[in-house]
């Protein structure tokens, strides 16, 4: 019998040998969980459709965000629920909007804590849509305005990092422009570079209130079919002074995170998203599916293809369980 010389099951032989041999490993340094705050006070309400995902009122959020941190999670990324909406998404700009508040507080009673805020205006927008809308349609350029609008006001709160998911074009130059005339110029951009019109955002526009009451977000989100084109948007907001870059959704783009990782050396960021969340929480209360070890498997695959920071529903238990592990 002839046997082959290179016998791939030795370095798999035990669990040591495997650890010294592998590619891909996770870091709770390379998570960020994203969080919702509303107003009022000690509110802490699960979101139905993102079990273990909840809607925090600014004191409450402090209290979660202490645990978030000391988990060993470096940072969170927020989002917004407005007391009212309006055509113009005024409370996405307001000094004394929700996450202007939040953001204050965060950066007084949990300071080591980085601060990522999510910019856009559908969270506030009455219509639902991330810009200017015009005879049905939305603006670009009036959109900017208040975009950049927006992140300045996240930044004069303590943002450390702001985080452009609106999809308009040259939004990346005027937050800079804006930033820089300004004063803040070490406040970073993390741009949602390749962000893709997916159905797995579902859960999300619950959790936000942010389906847009006509029409759909095709006309400024990219085409799940391209490719090619997400190196082109990459390629501009890198070109526009992005100093993270963002792919969005993560598992079922798992090629277009692989396409920017050969293409910059910027830190490359991953949104595993409320669909991808809510399937696996799904399964798993089935008895389908041994969450744990999916959840890792899922978070791995993410960094293997290229991505630095993952932003994920999952970060407390990951976070978690990359501690258990060690």
């Amino acid at each position: 019998m002839t046997f082959p010389i290179t016998r791939q099951r030795r370095l798999r032989a035990t669990d040591n040998i495997r650890r010294m041999v592998r590619e891909t490993e996770l870091s709770v340094n390379d998570l960020i969980y994203p969080m919702f705050v509303t107003h009022g006070l000690d509110v802490k309400l699960q979101i139905p459709s993102m079990p273990g995902v909840f809607h925090f009122s600014v004191d409450a959020l402090v209290q979660e965000a202490r645990e978030v941190y000391g988990l060993g999670i470096p940072a969170i990324l927020l989002f917004g629920l407005p007391a009212n909406k309006d055509e113009l998404g005024s409370e996405a700009y307001a000094r004394d909007g929700i996450v202007q508040r939040a953001v204050r507080a965060l950066k007084s009673k949990v300071p080591g804590l980085v601060v990522i805020t999510d910019v856009c205006l559908c969270e506030y927008t009455s219509h639902g849509h991330c810009g200017v809308v015009e005879e049905g349609k939305v603006v670009n350029d009036k959109s900017l305005e208040l975009i950049s609008r927006t992140a300045l006001s996240h930044a004069e709160a303590g943002a450390d990092i702001v985080a452009p998911s609106d999809m308009m074009d040259g939004r990346v130059a005027a937050i800079r422009e804006a930033l820089d005339e300004t004063g803040y110029t070490d406040t970073a951009i993390m741009a949602y570079s390749a962000k893709y019109a997916s159905a797995f955002y579902g859960p999300f526009r619950d959790a936000a209130d942010s389906a847009p009451q006509f029409g759909d977000r095709k006309s400024y989100q990219m085409d799940p079919a391209n490719r090619r084109e997400a190196i082109r948007e990459i390629t501009l907001d890198l070109e526009e002074g992005a100093d993270i870059i963002m792919v969005k959704p993560a598992l079922s783009y798992l090629d277009i995170i692989s396409d920017a990782r050969t293409i910059t050396d910027v830190p490359i960021a991953a949104y595993n998203v409320s669909g991808e969340y809510s399937m696996v929480k799904a399964a798993a209360a089935n008895g389908w599916i041994d969450e744990r070890r999916i959840v890792m498997e899922i978070l791995t695959s993410i960094k293997r293809a290229g991505a630095d920071l993952i932003l994920t529903y999952h970060a407390k238990d990951a976070a978690l369980w990359i501690r258990e592990r060690q």
